[in-house]
Order: C-alpha cells, then sequence, then structure tokens
C-alpha cells in the first residue's frame, strides 16, 4: 500500500492527516499555535510554531494511523495564503510573519493599484481594488516601515514556501500562491516586475523564490535534518501543495469548467473554472494555470458570512441553541415574514468591492423572533452569493453546479437555501476536509499514482449528497433577491448623505 502525509496549516492551528490511494484518512492530529493580535489590524504568528505544530502533529498522525512510516512516499501541505515571511540566509524568521487576516498595508494596497500597472488586470479587470492582504503590498509596507529587515531579507515568501524550505532546503514558491496573491501570470510573462519597479522596490524580485513549482510537482525529497525530525526515510517527496481554499477546491472535485467551488466557514469563497481568461470589474482573476494545467480559475468572495451567524450568538449571551434554531428555521417561509439582511457586516469583497458598506436587517418587527432572524441571515449570505454568481455570469462565466466544503455543508437548511437562492444543485462530497483531500492527492499525483490530477480526483474523492433546488422556493427567492439587489444603493446614498458608514 502506498501512503500519503498531508497538512492544512490554518490560521489557529495546523492539521496532520495520512491517507491511503484510495483517499481513506487513517489518522488525523490537529495542533494548535498563537496568532498575536495588535492595534491597526495587525495579525501576527512565529514560523517556528508552525514547524514545531507540522513534527508533532505528523508524528502522532502516522501513529494513530497504525502504518509503517517507511511506507509513506510523499508529502503535501495546504496552508494559509498571503501570510507574509522574512528569512535570513539560514531561513531563519528576521520578524514574526504577517498573516493573511492582517491589512496594515491599507496605504500601500492604494500605492499598488495608483501604478495602474498591466499585472492589476486580475483585480476586478484593472479598476480594483488591491487587497492589504496580497504579498506585494506587505512587502512594500515592510521596505517603508522596516527597511532594516527588509534589506537584510534573503528570502521573502509565504508560509508555504518557509516549509518548503524547512522540509527540503529547496527556496521555491508554489505557483498556486504566486499567481493567486502576487500578481504572477504564466499567460503574461511570469513575474510583476514592471509593477515592483514602479513600486520602488526592485530588489523585492531577487528576494522572492525563483523557482516556481507548480501544485502536483515534486518540490524534491527531504533534507537529513527534516527526516529525522518526523521519522521518516530521506526519500520521501514533498510534492507541491498551495494555498488552503485553492487546494480545496481538488479535495472537493471542482476540475471542470461550469463547476463552482464554495469554501465557507467565517466568510465564503467561491471559485470557478474556466477554460478561457476572464478579467472582469465584480470578480478576482483569471488566475492562469494556478490549480490545473491550461485551465483559469475565476474568484469572488464575501468577507463575513458564518461570523454573522456567531455575531447573532454574542447577541443571545452564548443562549442560541444551534439545533433548535434550526428545527424552527426549517419551518418558515422563504423572506421570514418580510425580513431581508445585507450580509456585509465587515464590507463587502464582491462583487462591490465596498470595505465602508456594512450590514443591515430591513423590515424587523416586533412580532419577529430570534429564529426568523437565524434565517433572514442565511437568506441574505446566500443573496450574497447569486451576486458573486451573477457578476460570473456577466463577465461570460456561468455554474452549472455548486460543490460546497467547509462548516456549512453541515447544516442542510444552509445548503437548501444557497441551492434556493442559486437557482443552482448543491453538492457536499462524502469528506468536506477538502484541503486535506486535495492535498493527498497532489500528493498521489506527485508520487506518480496518477497520470493528471484529475485521474486522482476521479480515485479519491468520494461523492456524497446532492440538494436540487426547489422550484417553488426559487421562484420565492427570485423575487426577494431583487430587493435585496436594491438595499446596496440605497444603503449607499444614505452613507453618502452622512458623511459616513451605514
Amino acid at each position: 500500500m502506498a501512503y500519503f502525509l498531508t497538512a492544512d496549516g490554518g490560521t489557529e492551528s495546523l492539521r496532520a492527516r495520512v491517507y491511503d490511494l484510495s483517499g481513506t484518512c487513517l489518522g488525523s492530529v490537529a495542533v494548535p499555535y498563537e496568532t498575536k493580535f495588535s492595534s491597526g489590524a495587525r495579525a501576527e504568528q512565529n514560523p517556528e510554531d508552525w514547524w514545531s505544530a507540522f513534527v508533532t502533529a505528523s508524528r502522532q498522525a502516522i501513529t494513530e494511523s497504525r502504518i509503517d512510516p517507511a511506507a509513506i512516499e510523499s508529502i503535501c501541505l495546504a496552508t494559509t495564503s498571503c501570510t507574509v515571511v522574512a528569512l535570513d540566509r539560514d531561513g531563519r524568521a528576521l520578524r514574526p510573519a504577517i498573516i493573511w487576516m492582517d491589512v496594515r498595508a491599507n496605504a500601500e494596497a492604494d500605492a499598488v493599484l495608483a501604478t495602474g500597472d498591466d499585472a492589476l488586470i486580475t483585480n476586478g479587470g484593472g479598476k480594483g481594488p488591491v487587497s492589504a492582504e496580497w504579498m506585494v503590498p506587505k512587502a512594500l509596507w515592510i521596505a517603508r516601515n522596516e527597511p532594516e529587515i527588509f534589506k537584510a531579507a534573503h528570502t521573502i515568501c509565504e508560509y508555504q514556501d518557509f516549509m518548503t524550505l524547512r522540509l527540503t532546503g529547496e527556496r521555491a514558491a508554489s505557483l498556486n500562491n504566486v499567481a493567486l496573491r502576487w500578481h504572477y501570470q504564466t499567460d503574461r510573462g511570469g513575474w510583476a516586475t514592471s509593477l515592483v519597479e514602479a513600486l520602488g522596490i526592485p530588489e523585492l524580485m531577487q528576494k522572492w523564490p525563483q523557482r516556481v513549482v507548480a501544485p502536483g510537482e515534486v518540490v524534491g525529497t527531504l533534507s537529513a535534518k527534516a527526516a529525522d525530525a518526523l521519522g521518516l526515510p530521506a526519500t520521501v517527496k514533498l510534492v507541491q501543495g498551495g494555498a488552503d481554499a485553492l487546494i480545496g477546491m481538488i479535495g472537493l472535485g471542482v476540475a471542470r469548467p461550469g463547476q463552482l467551488a464554495l469554501i465557507t466557514g467565517s466568510s465564503h469563497l467561491q471559485f470557478g473554472v474556466s477554460e478561457t481568461p476572464l478579467n472582469a470589474p465584480g470578480i478576482w482573476g483569471s488566475y492562469p494555470d494556478c490549480v490545473y494545467p491550461k485551465r483559469y480559475i475565476v474568484e469572488g468572495g464575501q468577507t463575513s458570512t458564518g461570523s454573522i451567524i456567531a455575531w447573532l450568538g454574542r447577541l443571545m449571551n452564548g443562549t442560541m441553541d444551534l439545533d433548535g434554531m434550526n428545527r424552527k428555521a426549517v419551518a418558515l417561509e422563504p423572506g421570514c415574514d418580510g425580513l431581508i439582511v445585507q450580509d456585509h457586516f465587515q464590507g463587502n469583497r464582491t462583487p462591490y468591492t465596498d470595505p465602508l458598506s456594512r450590514g443591515a436587517i430591513v423590515g424587523l418587527t416586533l412580532a419577529h423572533e430570534p429564529h426568523q432572524i437565524f434565517r433572514a441571515i442565511m437568506e441574505g449570505i446566500g443573496f450574497g452569493t447569486r451576486a458573486i454568481l451573477d457578476a460570473m455570469a456577466d463577465a461570460g462565466y456561468r455554474g452549472s453546479e455548486i460543490t460546497v466544503g467547509g462548516g456549512a455543508g453541515a447544516s442542510d437548511l444552509w445548503l437548501q437555501i444557497h441551492a434556493d437562492t442559486a437557482g443552482l444543485p448543491v453538492c457536499v462530497p462524502a469528506s468536506r476536509d477538502a484541503p486535506s483531500v486535495g492535498s493527498a492527492v497532489l500528493a498521489a499525483h506527485g508520487a506518480g499514482h496518477f497520470a493528471t490530477i484529475d485521474d486522482g480526483i476521479a480515485a479519491m474523492v468520494k461523492p456524497g449528497k446532492r440538494i436540487e433546488p426547489r422550484p417553488r422556493e426559487a421562484a420565492l427567492y427570485n423575487e426577494i433577491y431583487q430587493q435585496y439587489r436594491a438595499l446596496y444603493p440605497a444603503l449607499k446614498s444614505i452613507r453618502e448623505l452622512r458623511g459616513t458608514t451605514t
């Protein structure tokens, strides 16, 4: 038997899993690590904590799987993206990592957009905005605010690349990350050299790893030191992974044009697969070759989704019975007796890309109860997803089905609302651990068991359930959706009159 070690390096912890060639998980262990928050929307982590967590979780997951460690053929990791690390020549961090949710680089993001560089076509077709989360704004922030760190840095890279260096000694970047968040475009010459030069930091080009490795390709084998730390043979291959959400597309089996991946949690991410490039206002991308060769990925996103449900729970002082709320909410008619929720509680990522937009609950009466607000929030999030799918359709990408990964896959009500509001079937694979399953597919492909990533998906991603939209409810939601779409311009005009946020 062949076995594969994967790691899902998230915001709060790293989870190592062991898979066999059928896609069955044999062992799974998570180890947490600390995030330090400070004023100015800053969030940082210690890269040594990632390595320590990986070693501990991997050893325990292998023990739990009851396999011979010598039978592990390859390793693949999915990690947070836009988590930026500055390293010295020996691969040691010069400062804590600036993780993905850190948005201190807002001014630098504006400076990136102001260049008007051709590489910005992935940002709403060149109209922007540029996110402060991305690599170039964060690197520019270091150059402007910590020039001694920037000058001393031999390598500026991401979480994924730090782990690659620690595992193999190779200074390599994932094509997935650089195409997604570094403005690297295989169909436009690769590196965004002119963008970096326009920002006055041409030396950044040499600080980035120059070797770019596509997902599923072998980076190298374990260094003697890494092999000893993990208790594995030095012949074990490291197969390139990438950003957790994008590797999650593979784990969901979303690989064909017309499919849509919906990655759920505190926020929503929508990804579609296209055979042709798509660049337009209201969407991000498209990103060539970043997951599958000769295919493009188009992206949308909602900043707050599951986090709005959590907000409602906090308002109820922790007394919210989630199962009870679901049972009551299922019995309600679409529209919750006149309630409409605008889901912009932390601004809007797409299709409006308006960070100043705010959430709203419209139509409240003294007769409304918490379970009605609960369902209305779900409906508002469903409408927000539909608005993104409409923006994709306007750009030329029309989805035929939605495949869901993450927390929302556990709620039948949420899945049905998404199917009804979008008017599309919703699929949930047997395993919702999409980044780990995707990593296992890549690991098996890189080890030579499958000729293509698609072949690996066919063998290792197991189907689950399928939820069809209900014609009556879909028709009702279509009418309510028009009212939802009217909310944003109305509230924006009020905000502009007040000169503040709404």
